[in-house]
């Protein structure tokens, strides 16, 4: 299957990157479909912040920001392209789910509101399962792994069990760059997503896009980093993301549709050469 491309809208304030971008429904609702005719597969609708020291939103205010602009994407869509709504709180999803969402992206796998699985459940929703330890604000205060790639594995394990007994059916895992995690946590997690993919079991969704850790590479403000973006969205794709995540859709729809060639070539090769 060709790897899936979910553009991010953000209907945030305060954002690290884009936020206070899109003031209007109109606006936001004109992002998203420019999105999927860039070539989004998904759009992924969020209404916090989730970056390190954000201030919590309130569930009826996230409501408010994401329903509207989730009804007219939902509607303008049609099958072109699904929505989703980026939330830890089951009460939003329920919402967006009854807007015309049918993907559920959360950023805890379900450990900050356990009732969002069942509500994903009950509506046949996708759930995307986030690794996050503690809350978004303050996730970034004593990051501590003896194994981080062996620690991520187990509590995402933890996730898709819970998700499961909830009755959902779609499930997905996401490593959770960048949340609380330091530079060489996410790199090793990039270096081997395989093995994530193969002990979870699940397809694995990537967020990579803009991301601190590839400033502290580059040395480059979130606004300039997307040649680091490609570089980590190629990196992820070639490891076995089945999904990325990510800001500049057309941009990376072309890096995507260059590593899956790679990935598939690498992979008739082994195929075509003898082994013991």
């Amino acid at each position: 299957m060709p790897v899936i491309i979910a553009g991010v809208l953000n209907l945030t304030p305060d954002s690290f990157s884009d936020g206070g971008r899109y003031a209007s429904v109109e606006s936001a609702v004109a992002a998203g479909l420019a999105m999927a005719e860039a070539g989004a597969d998904w759009i992924d609708v969020g209404g916090e912040s989730t970056r390190p020291d954000a201030s919590p939103v309130s569930e009826s205010e996230e409501i408010r920001r994401v329903a509207p602009v989730i009804e007219r994407l939902a509607q303008a869509l049609g099958q072109r392209a699904r929505v989703s709504i980026d939330t830890y709180k089951a009460g939003t999803a329920r919402a967006a789910l009854g807007a015309g969402a049918t993907i559920v992206n959360d950023v805890s796998g379900g450990a900050l509101d356990p009732g969002i699985l069942e509500v994903a459940a009950k509506a046949g929703a996708a759930v995307i399962l986030g690794h996050l330890r503690g809350q978004p604000a303050t996730m970034m205060a004593n990051v501590h792994f003896e194994d981080v790639v062996a620690e991520v594995i187990a509590e995402l394990g933890e996730r898709i069990a819970a998700a499961r007994a909830a009755g959902c059916r779609e499930i997905w895992a996401d490593p959770g760059i960048g949340f609380g995690k330091t530079l060489e946590h996410n790199l090793r997690l990039l270096a081997r997503l395989a093995e994530l993919r193969d002990r979870l079991a699940v397809p694995i969704m990537v967020g990579v896009s803009r991301k601190r850790f590839i400033g502290d590479l580059t040395g480059q403000p979130v606004n300039q980093r997307g040649f680091g973006t490609a570089g980590a969205v190629a990196a992820a794709v070639l490891g076995g993301a089945a999904a990325v995540r990510v800001h500049d859709v057309r941009e990376m729809r072309d890096v995507v549709k260059v590593a899956e060639a790679i990935a598939s070539a690498r992979l008739a090769s082994y195929n075509d050469t003898p082994h013991a």
